[in-house]
């Protein structure tokens, strides 16, 4: 515990304060009752810092007084008043202290802490430069700096406040940031409900910087950069825990704003509390072209290659790309492109070269996302030897040279816009068509040479196929399957709802085998397959075809259909889809939505997954009711629901039987292409094939039929036109 005052040093105070306040009876007292004190003190009155009642004394920790000891003190320039320490025993010590006490004081200053006194060993209170003292202006903040001016710390007691920081002079500022939104948007910046301290402003002569020294002058012309480059730069050196680090300090129009620094063992750090920007603003300003690179040393080796319009991220990369592009006020990460957007949306073009590791890339992302990958470019690293790629600028500047990594720069390509191209990024698949690398570029015949004329099946495209019922659309699609397997081997999956499975296995088996699957009377007198074929049969059935069942009551929807089908295409290499008949598919569809636009949907999903998957489809469709009937082949347009059957579909098939025994035989069946999209596969026409009934196989139909059967349908036209 501190001594007791003395009632001599009481009482020369409260004269003192006695006089300051105009009684002097006081003061002659103390002068007559301790006449030696007053001859020690020179005459002069002693300075209180503090005032009191009437009624308390002073604590010994509250008298920060000091005795005059020489006649005349020294002229002080002008300025802030530096406070004084006690105790001091040497003019070394003296000095030494007065000086940490400047820097403590600049130091709070630019936190926003300014008294207009400084005490020295006891704690002050003041209005709080965050939070204003809420609504009551209260005096919320208390200050302390130490007797020794080695440290000073602050504290906000207001509980929607709670800033606080300390200060060191020969150290940077920690300071923690306020809670949350007090109230007061005159002297902070507010973002959502988040108050914002002011960011600190530094100053260089309080940075202790210093040119570089000859090992890191040499540390960088071995990455190749010059000695000009840096000073260009500002580019320095502090002292920092017994090491000497590398300073690169961030500015904005020449005044620093921030400052990194970096440990030749690639440590950072960075002066806290800092507004972010990007390394080299200021070499940027009004660039119409603007080179973005990931590290402060790629931003000088940009300027080694002749490219002075470059600038430095100040963060490093992500690990990975970010889920959710986040708005301006919560993008802290990339908080440094808001800071700098004035000088961003001069450029018209943005070259990023971010590094070349995972990293560096989800970088480029980031920065794409958000400056507009419309304006944006990127670079391919070479490589520096047989087997390595160069990582970043300075790798290409090392190993290459500055003219290599000017031929980067040059080099530099269109980002990537997903859903935009170019041909170029399409000429190794247009190169294969022409070459026919694939085999399947003009179509897979059908097996019919009377139909290869007019259609042949090419992957990833729709096929509509209709027709009045009864007429065999899923036996001559089942018989179409055939041929290709037994032509290309292509396996196949079926969505088939109107088919139970043994009957269509039936039907298939019969083609493959082309004898009856039953001993029947409409067989004839054809014999069956036997056991041996029948299990050879199956065998074949089970390697070609696949099957999307609905195993319960509801009816399937389209999605579910085409989910099924993509896993066949993954796991069992199928490529070529069969969804038979539409109306079997689940049609719910919301209130606000025609049919005409739901079926819309649905043909727009199935050509998508024909075209990402590289699979034929075909869609079964059966045409409305149809009035007034001649017999004759419908139209494409007479599909029940809308005309987008016809209007999206890459190909057009109406499947139609003769059912007039006047115009030929009851088995002719004639295929009308009403639609082909590609001329390279097809052209419109009328196909005529006869139906084996024993086996279900399909036949070219004789030239003598194809013409009778073309005749009767000729005056049928004719009588139709003359009824009308």
């Amino acid at each position: 515990m501190p001594p007791r005052p003395s009632l001599q040093s009481l009482l020369l105070m409260a004269a003192s304060t006695s006089a300051a306040a105009g009684d002097s009876a006081l003061l002659l007292a103390a002068r007559r009752r301790f006449p030696a004190a007053f001859a020690a003190s020179g005459g002069q009155r002693i300075r209180l810092l503090h005032s009191f009642s009437g009624t308390r004394l002073p604590r010994r920790a509250e008298l920060a007084c000091c005795f005059g000891t020489s006649p005349a003190p020294e002229a002080v320039p002008a300025g802030p008043a530096v406070p004084r320490s006690r105790n001091v025993r040497t003019m070394e010590e003296k000095r030494a202290c007065e000086q940490r006490l400047g820097k403590l004081v600049e130091m709070l200053k630019n936190e926003g802490i300014n008294m207009t006194q400084w005490r020295l060993g006891t704690f002050q209170r003041m209005l709080c430069p965050t939070c204003k003292g809420g609504s009551t202006e209260e005096l919320s903040l208390s200050v302390f700096i130490r007797n020794d001016g080695l440290n000073a710390t602050w504290n906000c007691f207001r509980a929607n406040c709670g800033w606080k920081g300390n200060v060191q002079p020969d150290g940077v500022s920690k300071v923690y940031q306020a809670k949350k939104d007090t109230g007061n948007e005159s002297d902070q910046e507010v973002k959502g409900n988040h108050a914002v301290k002011p960011h600190r402003k530094l100053r260089e002569q309080d940075m202790c910087l210093e040119p570089l020294c000859d090992e890191l002058l040499t540390y960088f012309s071995e990455r190749m950069i010059s000695p000009e480059t840096l000073r260009r730069n500002n580019v320095s050196q502090r002292r920092w825990n017994n090491k000497i680090v590398i300073a690169f300090t961030y500015r904005r129009d020449k005044v620093l704003v921030g400052c990194k620094y970096r440990e030749v063992s690639k440590k950072f750090s960075q002066e806290p509390n800092t507004e972010k920007i990007l390394y080299g603003l200021d070499d940027i300003k009004q660039a119409r072209d603007i080179i973005i690179v990931e590290g402060e040393i790629d931003k000088l080796s940009m300027e080694e290659a002749g490219y002075r319009n470059c600038v430095s991220v100040p963060d490093g990369a992500p690990a990975q790309v970010s889920n959710k592009l986040p708005d301006k006020d919560h993008d802290k990460k990339y908080q440094y492109l808001w800071n700098c957007k004035e000088y961003l949306d001069s450029a018209s073009r943005i070259i990023l070269a971010t590094d070349a590791d995972p990293p560096g890339q989800a970088l480029a992302e980031e920065l794409a996302r958000r400056l507009g990958k419309e304006r944006c470019w990127r670079v391919s690293w070479p490589k520096k030897n047989e087997t390595e790629f160069c990582k970043d600028a300075n790798e290409v500047l090392m190993f290459l040279g500055p003219q290599a990594l000017k031929k980067v720069i040059e080099g530099a390509e269109l980002y990537p816009i997903r859903g935009l191209f170019n041909f170029r990024d399409f000429f190794p698949e247009i190169d294969s068509y022409y070459l026919g690398i694939r085999g399947d570029e003009l179509g897979i015949p059908t097996g019919w040479k009377c139909m290869d004329e007019l259609y042949k099946v090419v992957p990833g495209e729709l096929t509509i196929v209709t027709g009045v019922p009864n007429s065999g659309k899923s036996e001559w699609i089942d018989a179409l399957l055939c041929n290709i397997n037994d032509q290309c081997g292509w396996k196949f999956v079926l969505c088939s709802m109107e088919n139970k499975v043994r009957d269509h296995a039936r039907k298939l088996l019969e083609k493959h085998i082309k004898k009856p699957f039953f001993d029947a009377r409409y067989g004839g007198s054809v014999e069956r397959m036997s056991e041996d074929e029948l299990e050879v049969g199956k065998e074949w059935l089970n390697e070609t075809f696949h099957l999307i069942r609905c195993e319960d009551d509801c009816l399937p929807s389209i999605d579910w259909v085409l989910n099924l089908a993509k896993a066949a295409v993954l796991r069992h290499g199928v490529r070529g889809l069969v969804i038979d008949p539409y109306n079997e598919l689940d049609h719910q569809r919301p209130s606000n939505q025609n049919e005409t636009e739901y079926v819309s949907q649905i043909l727009t999903k199935i050509k998508r997954f024909a075209q990402h998957h590289s699979c034929h489809v075909w869609f079964v469709a059966h045409p409305r009711q149809l009035h007034n009937w001649n017999g004759g082949p419908p139209n494409m347009y007479d599909i029940s629901g809308s005309a987008h059957f016809i209007n999206k579909c890459d190909n057009g098939i109406v499947i139609h039987r003769n059912r007039d025994p006047d115009a030929g035989p009851m088995d002719v069946v004639q295929v009308c292409m009403k639609k082909v999209r590609n001329k390279v596969i097809g052209q419109i026409g009328d196909a005529f094939l006869t139906y084996d009934r024993i086996t279900g196989e399909y036949k070219e139909a004789d030239e003598a039929i194809v013409a009778k059967v073309v005749k009767q349908q000729m005056r049928q036209k004719q009588t139709m036109h003359h009824h009308r």
